[in-house]
């Protein structure tokens, strides 16, 4: 087997095929697209190949039939017809402000002008620039025009912390969108891609005919790597890693049909050869973590959230659900769909261990106060449980409430909450990637947590009491029988009930019964 080039942050199509790269076919979902259709929309979270697609088309529009041999495209496609395509961008910087916005959509009108060599009036606005160059386009070439827009959310998604400017730069783009409805006997295709899902009230009024494919099972697979990807185009790849754990570690993103790996995480691996968040940790998700502390998350739920299919849709400047934006960035993905009378409801899960391993640690960032010894404090909880060292956790937890800065416990209602010291000791487990399930049923009721690791079991439940330990956890634990289910595979069962102190603001009971 002959190991290619990996493209690694590479998103030019002919730069990967002529340049000996590892190409994951992809032109078969371009081909399907232009036979049944004229205008998409693609949501995918960052990294997921959405400009190599992008470019791939473009490519395939513009004829150059060299780049497609051995692909699904080639024999398929009339490379004979050679369409003007207008491509628009908006990856590269940070636009502040509506005259930004302006400044750049006419630069990028400008090069499109100049590489189709098209002469547009000076005096236009910008709405009228890029319809006038739409339609000469298509009149100086004798063939209707493609349009791909890239990124079309950047410019919000960058200022959702300044919700003016955000609105401001929302309408900015709607103006130029609303272009591409109007000029539609002029058009061949057109394509637009994002992170985000606007609603179309807000952002696509005037462009209220795009087939959304966001979560089309057909088109599942559009952008990332599948498990026969990995298996056949990447074979060469996978000597000396585990499989399995490549699966574990990257693989599970879903939008209803064929599940994908996210491709630079696979890339990365296959070029440092080691196991590590490479996706999560190319952005730190600052504005995230800091939403969801804000809205008082209960984590252990997290990876367990219910949403209709209006609520994933329902992203908007100043009007963001917790599970549009968990799923849109790509932190929960598509676990099952449920036909609910008229509504569909989805019900999301973490993708995969990177992502629940990585949000989970980031989560606890704010409340270790960003200090540099928190990874050695993860770290000593495993060895910990190695050890079965009771004391020693129950000495990490106490130490670490109590290093919570006393201005994050006032400046924050979350504090106030009982949820919050089940969130924060669930979050805990969960960095370090543990087989972890929460509230499991039973008969007796729901149990809080339930941890697998090394052969063994670990029931946890928590409690709320005012100052000194009650006792009340542990024996819930033993009168809900909770331990029940587990005992029949003959591993080694531990009981531990965990209590805080909410005026203390500290663990000041930890509790454990081991059963045989």
């Amino acid at each position: 087997m002959t190991r290619l080039r990996l493209p690694i942050g590479i998103q030019t199509f002919r730069e990967i095929r002529e340049e000996g790269h590892y190409y994951v076919d992809k032109t078969g979902f371009a081909l399907r697209l232009i036979e049944q259709g004229k205008y998409y929309f693609l949501s995918r979270p960052r990294r997921f190949g959405k400009s190599l697609f992008l470019d791939t088309l473009a490519e395939l529009f513009a004829g150059n039939a060299a780049l497609f041999e051995g692909l699904q495209a080639h024999g398929r496609w009339d490379f004979s017809r050679r369409f003007p395509v207008i491509r628009i961008s908006f990856g590269g910087g940070v636009v502040q402000s509506p005259e930004a916005l302006d400044a750049r959509i006419r630069d990028l009108l400008r090069i499109n002008t100049e590489a189709l060599d098209i002469a547009v009036p000076q005096h236009l606005d910008i709405s009228g620039t890029f319809a006038e160059l739409i339609r000469r386009a298509a009149t100086a070439r004798g063939e209707r025009v493609v349009v791909l827009i890239d990124e079309y959310d950047k410019p919000i998604l960058d200022n959702l912390a300044r919700p003016e400017a955000a609105r401001a730069i929302r309408d900015g783009l709607r103006n130029l969108y609303s272009v591409i409805k109007d000029s539609d006997a002029h058009l061949r295709f057109a394509f637009l891609t994002g992170v985000s899902k606007f609603s179309k009230v807000s952002l696509f009024s005037g462009l209220n005919n795009l087939n959304d494919i966001t979560v089309d099972a057909a088109y599942s697979a559009i952008c990332g790597y599948t498990e026969a990807d990995l298996d056949t185009v990447f074979a060469p790849e996978l000597q000396g890693l585990d499989r399995d754990a490549i699966r574990h570690w990257y693989n599970g993103y879903n939008w209803t049909g064929e599940a994908v790996y996210n491709p630079f995480d696979v890339l990365l691996l296959f070029d440092k050869r080691q196991f590590r968040p490479w996706w999560f940790e190319t952005a730190t998700p600052t504005f995230l973590v800091d939403l969801l502390l804000e809205r008082e998350v209960f984590l252990p739920r997290l990876g367990q959230l219910l949403a209709s299919e209006a609520l994933l849709s329902s992203f908007d400047v100043g009007r963001i659900a917790t599970e549009a934006l968990l799923f849109q960035t790509g932190y929960l993905t598509i676990d099952s769909v449920r036909q609910v009378g008229a509504l569909l409801q989805y019900r999301l899960r973490y993708p995969n261990q990177e992502v629940f391993a990585s949000l989970n640690g980031a989560m606890l960032e704010p409340l270790r106060n960003f200090d540099s010894a928190a990874p050695e404090q993860t770290a000593r909880l495993y060895d910990l449980l190695l050890a079965n060292d009771f004391a020693g956790m129950q000495q990490l937890f106490t130490a670490f409430f109590h290093s919570i800065p006393g201005d994050w416990h006032r400046n924050n209602r979350i504090a106030r909450y009982e949820g919050f010291y089940a969130s924060v000791f669930y979050a805990y487990f969960a960095s370090l990637g543990l087989d972890l399930s929460t509230e499991e049923a039973s008969n007796a009721g729901r149990l809080d947590m339930a941890l697998r690791f090394n052969g063994q079991v670990y029931l946890f439940e928590f409690k709320v009491v005012e100052l000194a330990p009650e006792g009340r956890a542990l024996q819930q634990l033993k009168d809900k029988g909770y331990a029940e289910p587990y005992r029949g595979d003959g591993r080694p069962i531990h009981l531990i009930g965990v209590e805080f102190s909410r005026q203390q603001r500290s663990v000041v009971g930890f509790e454990v019964e081991t059963l045989g």
